[in-house]
């Protein structure tokens, strides 16, 4: 399209794209995109996000002790603090089909198979594998056609798809929380190069073979391919539009940088098991997938992601926090309160970096509000307690309004064993999917707005 239109007419399609050799960008919603997208008219999109944390948590340094508006954040969620006001603690929400309902142990693969299905999944190790649709996924494939890309799943694990990982449960089951079909998981993409190119590129695989080669060889940023089509579209926005395009083309080009960066460290480490574009930091690897996931709602490039922090029974060690012990192996604490400290630190950990992500949207403005307003991102675990491999009381959260849909700032108890798909629906109702039952629900969750 040609951006030379008179200033009094001028309005932009909603999906506009800078475009360059192998390279779509999507903008994000600009004043002057019609029909008029910041107006309360014309309701701004809805996005969700399904982010996940392994092995439970310290439910003691978790669990607010007041309910309703008047409330303290526990230690582990201290960090979240900025964001107190568009947040629910959610307590006494379960998993059910967590449980082991006579299929013996395997707590942590059915933590994470039944996380997002609320369904059993079929003790196997073979390719017989089961479980259920996702919710993410339930949601993407009747919303999907509206963007880009009709769901995105990320992580941080590279994840296996057959062998044994938790007692006769196929590895499928510990490492995929996105299910398309029920014997169909989406594994999650861990490396931020491969997003990022998922997220700007333009889908011709000979113009992206031909631009990737002229990145290398003239050392060129992605928006060099599309600085031609931006001049061009600056000149006929507002002030206001002008400086959103500036804070968004310089939060792309840095955030390529730092992926380039870590690109550049991971290829040094002798001998490395890191996949090129994997950065060898574990947090700077998370704050990357958050920064992508971010890009991706802002310029509306999908409405859905799932994302897995790390995969449910995970020993990975956080020596930059101080734990050098593994996180599933502190995560069976037995009652030790050194042991029951450390994997609250780790809590805190994850905690940390997902305020970061709130942060960050909340910073970006849209409409009359900001995108976090716009969002609904249920953040938690599959386990509660993991010593006890509890699948009761989860330590769920549910951070955005939801487009005006949600009342946030709120510790909400529901009653025991209350059906985490409840939940579910509620989210599914919000995004404009209409079920009546989901998994294991027995009504929709009532008390969210």
């Amino acid at each position: 399209m040609s951006f030379h239109i008179p200033k009094q007419s001028w309005r932009l399609p909603r999906r506009t794209f800078l475009k360059g050799l192998g390279t779509a960008l999507a903008l994000p919603v600009l004043e002057s995109m019609a029909p008029a997208a910041a107006t309360t008219a014309t309701p701004l999109p809805r996005r969700t996000a399904f982010i996940y944390v392994p092995n439970g948590a310290n439910m003691p340094d978790w669990k607010p002790k007041a309910t309703g508006t008047d409330f303290e954040l526990p230690m582990i969620l201290e960090p979240l603090k900025p964001h107190r006001q568009d947040l629910m603690v959610l307590s006494g929400l379960t998993q059910d089909k967590g449980r082991a309902n006579g299929d013996g142990a395997g707590d942590h693969a059915r933590a994470s198979a039944s996380f997002l299905t609320a369904a059993q999944p079929r003790k196997t190790q073979g390719a017989d594998i089961r479980v259920g649709v996702s919710v993410d996924q339930y949601i993407a494939q009747r919303l999907g056609n509206g963007t880009r890309l009709g769901s995105l799943e990320i992580g941080c694990d590279r994840g296996q798809l057959s062998g044994n990982c938790d007692s006769g449960y196929s590895c499928a089951y510990s490492f995929n929380i996105s299910w398309k079909t029920p014997s169909t998981p989406l594994p999650p993409e861990t490396n931020p190069r491969q997003v990022f190119g998922r997220l700007f590129g333009n889908g011709l695989s000979r113009e992206i073979n031909e631009r990737d080669a002229r990145q290398n060889l003239y050392h060129k940023s992605i928006l060099d391919f599309v600085m031609e089509d931006a001049r061009r579209l600056q000149s006929n926005l507002g002030t206001t539009d002008r400086r959103k395009l500036d804070e968004y083309l310089a939060a792309v080009r840095e955030l390529e940088g730092r992926i380039e960066r870590s690109e550049k460290v991971t290829a040094s480490i002798p001998k490395s098991s890191i996949p090129y574009g994997v950065p060898s930091e574990n947090q700077e690897h998370i704050r990357m997938m958050y920064d992508l996931l971010a890009l991706a709602f802002q310029t509306d490039s999908t409405r859905v992601c799932s994302f897995v922090v790390a995969h449910d029974g995970s020993n990975r060690p956080y020596p930059n926090i101080g734990v050098s012990e593994g996180h599933h192996d502190l995560s069976h604490h037995g009652g030790d309160e050194q042991k029951r400290a450390k994997l609250a630190k780790i809590n805190r950990h994850h905690a940390t970096l997902f305020s970061e992500f709130l942060a960050k949207l909340k910073a970006t403005r849209e409409g009359e509000g900001s995108l976090l307003d716009n969002c609904m991102i249920l953040y938690g675990s599959g386990l509660a307690d993991p010593n006890a491999h509890a699948h009761d009381d989860l330590p769920i959260l549910l951070a955005g309004r939801g487009g005006g849909s949600l009342r946030p700032g709120r510790h909400v108890q529901y009653a025991a064993n209350t059906p985490m798909a409840n939940l579910f629906l509620g989210m599914m109702g919000r995004m404009g999917v209409k079920a009546d039952r989901f998994g294991d629900s027995n009504g929709e969750l009532t008390g969210l707005s």
